[in-house]
């Protein structure tokens, strides 16, 4: 009988912590949605918009001269130009890895425009407590910063969007205002 009420014990203890271990949940946020949303009058954003699309119609034009020069090598192909496809093989070459230095170095520029408008002193600390009220109303024990899904540089491969809480915090970030 005490063997039975020890074994009754100890599984009531057992039982009761499994269910006082608390499963985490995460929550991501767009931040660079929440800085344009939030800061959408203000002068600094609008610039820092017509600069991505200035970059935007820069890379379209360059991606534009390459396919143009493709066109010109199909046509020196078939025309049997091996002088010709060399010279224009170089070029097409040269412009291929400008792109792509142009297009790694004003993603760059562009981050660090993003990070430094939303890096004012009173916006931070605003922004910060209220993913942190969001956070914990929502239950969510941790929350991550995604770009964009499609981003090469995001850290979060996939994510439902039952756990993005940006518009949660645009939301309360508006109502702060």
């Amino acid at each position: 009988m005490k063997r039975l009420s020890a074994l009754i014990l100890v599984l009531l203890f057992s039982a009761g912590a499994l269910f006082a271990q608390q499963i985490t949940r995460v929550a991501v946020i767009d931040m660079q949605k929440v800085y344009l949303t939030y800061y959408k009058d203000s002068q600094a954003v609008r610039a820092f918009e017509d600069e991505k699309q200035r970059v935007q119609n820069e890379i379209s034009r360059l991606q534009d001269e390459i396919k143009a020069l493709q066109n010109r090598r199909l046509e020196l192909q078939r025309a049997g130009d091996t002088e010709g496809l060399r010279l224009l093989d170089d070029s097409l070459k040269k412009k291929l890895q400008y792109l792509q230095d142009y297009i790694r170095i004003k993603q760059t520029e562009l981050d660090d425009k993003a990070n430094t408008l939303s890096q004012s002193e009173g916006f931070a600390q605003l922004l910060f407590r209220t993913i942190q009220s969001t956070a914990e109303f929502e239950g969510y024990s941790l929350v991550l910063s995604v770009r964009n899904v499609d981003a090469v540089g995001s850290s979060v491969l996939w994510f439902s969007p039952m756990v993005d809480i940006t518009d949660k915090v645009i939301q309360a970030l508006v109502g702060n205002r």
